[in-house]
């Protein structure tokens, strides 16, 4: 395994991290595909064994099971200091007000809730799931600033949303000597390349690390185009985001990996290795092979040529994902 700083900070991150959102209480999920706590163990302690320090859940995922599962797993497997642990805020998480958003009563709920869960005193990436237009930037800024305060996180981070909108908070913490964000979870692979225009230039020029999700596309990446699996049956928002244009790009993946006697994934991957901006790809793993494929990922150099063949066939899209 490679290890990378996390943007400008001095954190040593795995080129990959582990996503965790498969993780957790089918029966209190939105996600027919969820893997329960048997099933989750042994592909976390896969990924630690392989050297990734990095995992990433969320307070939604699965109603806050994923955390309680991980949590335990990293306590059964690891030791906490050599664990870089994320986790996120901002879905709904009880009906009625406040049971959702960033506002300040959200953000200092939220983070105790979920180190409760984790079964640990502090998070080292406590990450906004996405941008809140109904609460004042200036009020989730100063909370999120107070919890890496308080001690209960060592850095903050981002997720999907406009270059305009990070922009403007990281702004606001400056102007103010708050905490900014050292991250930014996106949306981004070869099928969704939409973040190239603004929100990749910004973090480069920030200093912002990137942590891509959906880093094979929903799986498109992997397989034909045609094939249907249990979870592109299923999963109704990742069925929205890659149009009958994108084809020419995973058959480019299947030629290049083909030629070079390798599985897709390990040739999607490594495309977005290769990209400077990027950090580490979270990669969600439901088998072992997945955890395989992503830890070769790291190791396999694509070529200028490969690089331009993966990358020419790909078509503008709408902003999906925020």
């Amino acid at each position: 395994m490679q290890y990378v700083k996390l943007g400008s900070t001095g954190l040593d991150v795995s080129r990959i991290s582990l996503g965790c959102m498969t993780y957790g209480v089918a029966d209190r999920g939105a996600h027919e595909w969820t893997l329960d706590e048997e099933t989750s163990r042994p592909l976390i302690r896969q990924a630690l064994d392989a050297g990734v320090n990095f995992l990433d859940t969320a307070n939604v995922y699965s109603d806050g099971t994923s955390e309680e599962i991980v949590g335990r797993a990293l306590r059964d497997f690891a030791r906490r200091d050599e664990i870089v642990l994320a986790t996120k805020l901002c879905g709904r998480m009880r009906p009625g007000p406040n049971g959702a958003g960033l506002s300040r009563k959200a953000v200092l709920t939220e983070i105790d809730h979920s180190l409760a869960r984790l079964g640990t005193d502090y998070v080292d990436l406590y990450q906004i799931h996405r941008f809140d237009p109904h609460t004042p930037v200036e009020e989730t800024m100063e909370a999120l600033h107070d919890v890496v305060k308080a001690g209960k996180a060592r850095y903050i981070g981002a997720s999907s949303m406009y270059a305009w909108q990070f922009a403007t908070m990281q702004h606001t913490a400056e102007r103010h000597g708050w905490t900014t964000f050292v991250s930014m979870q996106n949306h981004y692979n070869l099928l969704y390349r939409e973040e190239e225009r603004e929100m990749l230039p910004l973090c480069a020029d920030q200093g912002v690390g990137v942590l891509p999700w959906s880093p094979l596309a929903r799986g498109r990446l992997t397989r034909d185009w045609g094939t249907v699996t249990d979870r592109s049956t299923t999963d109704v928002f990742g069925g929205t985001l890659y149009p009958e244009s994108d084809r020419g790009v995973v058959d480019a993946v299947a030629r290049i990996a083909g030629e070079r006697g390798v599985p897709r994934a390990q040739v999607a991957l490594a495309w977005l290795l290769h990209q400077e901006t990027v950090t580490a790809p979270i990669v969600g793993a439901t088998k072992p092979q997945h955890l395989q494929d992503a830890v070769a990922a790291v190791e396999l150099a694509l070529s200028e040529q490969e690089l331009t063949e993966l990358q020419s066939p790909y078509t503008p899209h709408a902003i999906a994902g925020h």
